[in-house]
């Protein structure tokens, strides 16, 4: 036990937050960037589709997202160890969950099941909640000593 204390990647709670936000304005990029490129541009009403992305990628994170990066923010900031695991930001259960949601897109993209131009308002849209959610761990870490005390006095 003593020795995986000492190869584990540990870090503070502080970066863990910018950490999660990293990974998920990655994610959030790459979806964007990905749904862009599989957009067909040349067809008609494309800012209509874009509005119509953006307003169901916010409507996701006001019903999940939220709720979801709420979670992990809170459990970040109770955790009891002053280094935590860097790759702790997730539990297990959101590995799979990401693990999944990355197989599915692939599968989705690389087999053609779904056609480019709906595939592309699907990644469009999952990007604001990704990009919306890291901004929860940003404000967080940016602000943590704040969040800190509120997080021990509950």
């Amino acid at each position: 036990m003593k020795i995986l204390s000492r190869i584990k990647p540990g870090v503070p709670r502080r970066l863990l937050l910018f950490i999660a936000a990293a990974l998920w304005t990655f994610a959030g990029a790459m979806l964007m960037f990905k749904g862009y490129k599989m957009l067909d541009t040349t067809t008609r009403l494309i800012w209509l589709k874009l509005l119509v992305a953006l307003a169901g990628g916010i409507l996701f994170y006001l019903k999940m997202f939220s709720k979801l990066s709420m979670k992990h923010t809170l459990r970040i900031l109770k955790m009891k160890e002053e280094y935590p695991c860097a790759f702790s930001f997730f539990n297990f259960r959101s590995y799979m969950v990401m693990i999944f949601m990355i197989t599915m897109g692939i599968t989705l993209r690389t087999t053609g099941w779904i056609p480019f131009p709906y595939l592309a308002f699907l990644y469009l849209m999952m990007s604001v909640p990704l990009l919306l959610s890291s901004l929860r761990f940003y404000y967080t870490g940016i602000y943590y000593g704040k969040f800190l005390v509120v997080s021990n006095t509950e």
